[in-house]
This record gives C-alpha cells, sequence and structure tokens, in this order.
C-alpha cells in the first residue's frame, strides 16, 4: 500500500480527521441553471463553482467535478482551472474526476493521463465492466486513486448489477466489491461507488471489503437517506470516516439568485452536521 501523504487514501484520512467532515461536494454546472449573472459568460461555469467551492470548503472532506458537464460544454479548460484552484487553495482535500472511464489497453493509459495529468485529479471513478485490465493502467500512477463502479444509485444499475453468478447466487456487485478490495487493490488505492439509495446493498458491501472507502452519491436530490447510509456505510469503530458521501445538485442550486454561495453553503452545513449526528447515534 502507498503510505505516502500525498496518496489518495492518505489525504483522505487526513481530511476525514482535519475536516471534520464525510461530505463530498460534487460540482455539476449545468449552464441553464447557473444564476442569470453568469449565464453566457465565457468563464460562467468555472467561477459558478469556484465561488462554491471556496464557500463550502472549510465542510468538505473532497470535491467532485463531473466531467460531462464541463465537455458537454466545450468548458474542459474551465475544468483544469477549477482543479488547479481546487489543489492550489484547498491542497489538502483530494479532488476525484467523476469521469466514469470504461476501456482497455493503451486507450485506458491514455484515459488515465488524462485524469492525472492533463487534470491534476487524486481520483478517477472508472467502470469495472472490462475487467482488471481496463483498470490497471490507472494503478500505474502511484498513490493516485482508482473508484470502481460497484452497486451504483441509479434504479437501472439493477439490470446488471443483481444479476446472480453461477454456481454460487452471488450477486455481481458483490462479486465486483471482493474482486477491487482482494485481488484488485495491491495499490491500496482502490475505492467503490456505492449509492445511499440502496442501504441494504451497501451494508453487503461494507461486509465484505473492511475499510476500504467508499463514495457514496444518492442523498440530497436523489433522495438517499442519511441515517440509514451512515449506518450502512459506517466502519466498526470509526465514526466520521470511511465515506464520501456526495451531494450536488442540493448544494449547487440552493439559490439561483446573487446569494447562491451562501445558499450553497447552508445547505452543505446542514448536510455536513447530519452526517456528523449520523455517525455519532
Amino acid at each position: 500500500m502507498n503510505t505516502s501523504p500525498n496518496s489518495f487514501t492518505q489525504k483522505l484520512q487526513s481530511a476525514w480527521a482535519s475536516q471534520g467532515s464525510m461530505l463530498c461536494v460534487g460540482f455539476d454546472p449545468d449552464p441553464k441553471r447557473l444564476p442569470p449573472s453568469l449565464q453566457g459568460k465565457p468563464e460562467g461555469i468555472f467561477e459558478f463553482c469556484r465561488e462554491i467551492a471556496d464557500a463550502t470548503a472549510d465542510l468538505a472532506c473532497s470535491f467532485k467535478p463531473q466531467f460531462a458537464y464541463f465537455a458537454s460544454q466545450g468548458a474542459e479548460a474551465q475544468l483544469e482551472k477549477l482543479i488547479a484552484h481546487l489543489k492550489h487553495k484547498y491542497p489538502t482535500i483530494p479532488v476525484i474526476l467523476d469521469a466514469k472511464r470504461g476501456d482497455i489497453g493503451s486507450t485506458a493509459e491514455h484515459y488515465a493521463l488524462e485524469a492525472f495529468e492533463r487534470y491534476g485529479a487524486d481520483a478517477v471513478t472508472v467502470n469495472p465492466y472490462l475487467g482488471f485490465d481496463s483498470i490497471e493502467p490507472y494503478l500505474q500512477h502511484a498513490g493516485k486513486g482508482v473508484i470502481v463502479l460497484c452497486r451504483t444509485s441509479n434504479a437501472g444499475g439493477s439490470d446488471l448489477q443483481f444479476l446472480k453468478l453461477s454456481p454460487s447466487g452471488e450477486p455481481l456487485y458483490l462479486h465486483v466489491a471482493k474482486l477491487a478490495a482482494q485481488k484488485w487493490n495491491a495499490s491500496g488505492q482502490i475505492s467503490l461507488v456505492v449509492g445511499a439509495t440502496f442501504p441494504e446493498e451497501l451494508a453487503k458491501v461494507r461486509a465484505v471489503i473492511g475499510e476500504m472507502p467508499l463514495l457514496i452519491p444518492g442523498i440530497g436530490a436523489q433522495g438517499g437517506d442519511i441515517n440509514a447510509t451512515v449506518k450502512a456505510g459506517s466502519i466498526a469503530n470509526q465514526p466520521g470516516t470511511g465515506m464520501m458521501i456526495n451531494s450536488s445538485r442540493a448544494i449547487l442550486y440552493a439559490s439561483s439568485g446573487p446569494d447562491f454561495a451562501q445558499a450553497a453553503r447552508k445547505v452543505a452545513l446542514s448536510t455536513r452536521d447530519a452526517l456528523r449526528a449520523a455517525a455519532a447515534k
């Protein structure tokens, strides 16, 4: 395991301790929902995300820009600028590029270069459907995190993730969890994505992966229950750790007025506090 203080998992452990938070602030900037003062501005997406990052940084254990929201607007340069800002101003808070990449060989190598060299992210989300050789190129980047999709928060995830394997009858998502935690995790930098919308499955994943970190989408706008999520995903005897519980839209779009950053902070603060309270139970 990479124990460098600059590795993803070590930065995350430090952030849980110093921030006292399991909140991951996600950036899904929809141009149609930006405040009117920023709509149409050449760097409006960057300015929007920067203001919210600055308003919520002391409440977060991680940041998670969603690649598609930037790329669809031709705003990759603004994404680079945002991550550079986050890394410069908040160097102890890990940045996850939510790109959900999934390909093999040299293509995966280039996706890894994109995430870690071009954008400078501390971790990237990946799709494990193509197997270990689609994940291995990311692990060649020492200290960088690889966050594997396991039990996703969308209802359609059950189409494949809940299929039973023969002859064990084990669901596919649990098989992925075991592979990630055991066979694939020689670097110690692998984590899993498990949705808050499925707390029963979340508890089953935690039972087989031990202390591996979890990125958990699905609270806030998607309606996942905070208390059920924290109970299911907690590490025994380590309250307040083990999870990056993401909220994006509920924080980003708390207000469409000039007070958008202050409103975002208010929602982030209440979410952080709710997560703390749940962990203390």
